[in-house]
C-alpha cells in the first residue's frame, strides 16, 4: 500500500466527515422489501399526559395546576386534535401529518407489568416479554427472522452508541453512531498528529474541504462533550441515549440511508432526557425543550423519506408513563400507562385510539397513574401483521404469550 493511500485510510478511520458515498453504506445482494419499520424509543419515561393531553377532562388541570396545558386557543394552549385531546404545542411540526391523517396515537397504552424501574421496564419493552427477564433476544431481532426475503447485514439498522437490547439476537444487524459518538477524542486531537494531518490535507485536492469541515464539526461537538457527559452521569435511566437535540440530523441521515439502500427494512433509534421529576414545565420548559427537536426530527424523517414514507411505519414508545398528579417539585414521578405514537402513509391517522377511561380518581391505576388499557404488544403486533404482512404463527414467535386480541381499534386503513 502506498503511503498516501495508507494516510487516506487513516483519515477515514479518524472520524472525519469525508464524502464516502452510497457504496460505503449499501449492503451487498439481497431481496429488497418495500415495507419499512422505524422504532424510536424515549428512554426515561416521557409524560404522555402532556404529549397528548386530555385538556377537556375537568380533572386534568385539577391534577396538574402548574404543568397542565391550557385549552387550545389560549396562551400556552395545546393544539386541538379532536375537541378532547390536545397536542403539546412544542410538537407543532407534526400538525401537517395529523391533518393528512398520517399520524395517530394510542393512549393509555404500555406494558402490563407494574414495575416502575426504568431498567426493568425498558428490558420488557425491548424483549416484548413483560415480567420475564430471562428472554435472550429482542422482539425486533425476532421480527427480522420472520420477514420474507434474503437477510443482509444492513436489513436492520440501529443509530446510537451501542447495539440495543431490542435488536439483540441471532439475526444480523448493524449499528452506526449518532452525534454522541463524536464527543470521543480521536487521533487528530493529539497536537502533533493534528498538525501533521493539517499539513497533509489542508490543501488536498480531493479531501481538503471535507477535511476542514470534518475537523470543525469535531471541534464543535467536543466543546459540548463535557455537558453531555454530566447529563449521562445524572441520568442513568437514559442508558447512554443522547438528548433529542441532535435527532433532526440523525433523522435526516437515516432517511438518506434508507432511500439509498433499499435493503434496510427496520431501524431503531433511542433518545434520552425524559425523566422529568422536577421542573417539567407546561407549554414551555424542560419537556417542551425535549419535544421540539423530537417533533422536528419526525416531521423531517417523514418528509425526507419521500414516497418511501407510504410504505413506512414509525412507532414512538417509552417504558412507562408518569403520574397523573404533578409532584411538589413541578414535575411528575414514575407512572404506568402512556401514549404510543404511530406515523406512516398507510396509518389510520387523525385519531387518538385506545380505551380511554378518563382521569377521575376511580379510573386511575392505584389512585395515581393512567391505567394500561392497551398492551403495547397489541400495537406492535398489529404493525407486524397489517403493515409487515406477517401471519399469526409468526406473530406468536415474535410476541410469545401475547394475550388474546379482539375488538380493538384499526391502526391501518383498510
Amino acid at each position: 500500500m502506498q503511503r498516501r493511500t495508507f494516510l487516506d485510510s487513516m483519515a477515514l478511520g479518524a472520524g472525519l466527515l469525508l464524502p464516502l458515498g452510497r457504496a460505503a453504506w449499501a449492503a451487498s445482494a439481497g431481496t429488497p422489501t418495500q415495507k419499512k419499520l422505524i422504532v424510536v424509543m424515549l428512554r426515561g419515561a416521557v409524560d404522555g399526559l402532556n404529549v397528548v393531553a386530555p385538556v377537556a377532562d375537568e380533572n386534568y388541570l385539577r391534577l396538574r395546576p402548574t404543568i397542565g396545558l391550557a385549552l387550545p386557543g389560549m396562551e400556552g394552549g395545546a393544539i386541538d386534535l379532536d375537541g378532547y385531546f390536545g397536542l403539546h404545542p412544542a410538537l407543532a411540526d407534526l400538525q401537517g401529518l395529523w391533518a393528512e391523517k398520517k399520524l395517530a396515537f394510542v393512549h393509555a397504552s404500555g406494558s402490563p407489568d407494574s414495575t416502575r424501574s426504568h431498567f426493568d421496564a425498558q428490558d420488557y419493552m425491548e424483549s416484548a416479554t413483560p415480567g420475564r427477564k430471562s428472554t435472550a433476544d429482542g422482539w425486533m431481532n425476532r421480527l427480522l427472522a420472520a420477514l420474507p426475503g434474503v437477510a443482509t447485514p444492513s436489513r436492520a439498522l440501529s443509530i446510537g452508541p451501542v447495539m440495543p437490547r431490542i435488536l439483540s439476537g441471532p439475526s444480523a444487524a448493524m449499528n452506526l453512531p449518532n452525534g454522541a459518538a463524536a464527543t470521543r477524542a480521536n487521533i487528530l486531537d493529539k497536537k502533533e498528529v493534528g498538525a501533521a494531518f493539517d499539513q497533509l490535507y489542508g490543501s488536498h485536492q480531493r479531501f481538503g474541504r471535507a477535511y476542514q469541515d470534518g475537523k470543525q464539526a469535531h471541534q464543535d461537538v467536543m466543546a459540548a462533550a463535557a455537558a453531555a457527559l454530566e447529563h449521562d452521569k445524572a441520568n442513568p435511566a437514559d442508558r447512554g441515549a443522547p438528548l433529542p437535540n441532535g435527532f433532526p440530523d440523525d433523522a435526516a441521515r437515516l432517511a438518506t440511508l434508507m432511500r439509498n439502500d433499499p435493503t434496510i427494512q427496520v431501524a431503531f433509534i433511542d433518545l434520552g432526557g425524559w425523566d422529568t421529576h422536577a421542573g417539567q414545565g407546561a407549554a414551555r420548559g424542560q419537556l417542551a425543550n425535549r419535544l421540539a427537536p423530537l417533533g422536528q426530527g419526525l416531521a423531517l424523517l417523514a418528509r425526507r423519506l419521500g414516497p418511501m414514507f407510504d410504505d413506512t411505519t414509525i412507532v414512538v414508545m417509552s417504558e412507562f408513563g408518569r403520574t397523573a398528579r404533578e409532584n411538589g417539585n413541578g414535575g411528575t414521578d414514575h407512572g404506568h400507562g402512556n401514549v404510543m405514537w404511530v406515523l406512516g402513509g398507510a396509518v389510520n391517522g387523525g385519531h387518538v385510539h385506545g380505551d380511554w377511561q378518563g382521569l377521575g380518581d376511580a379510573a386511575l391505576n392505584e389512585g395515581r397513574d393512567l391505567p394500561v388499557t392497551t398492551d403495547f404488544r397489541h400495537v406492535l403486533a398489529q404493525i407486524a401483521e397489517r403493515h409487515m404482512g406477517l401471519g399469526e404463527r409468526q406473530l406468536q414467535k415474535i410476541f410469545p404469550n401475547l394475550p388474546q386480541r379482539g375488538g380493538r381499534f384499526q391502526l391501518f386503513r383498510t
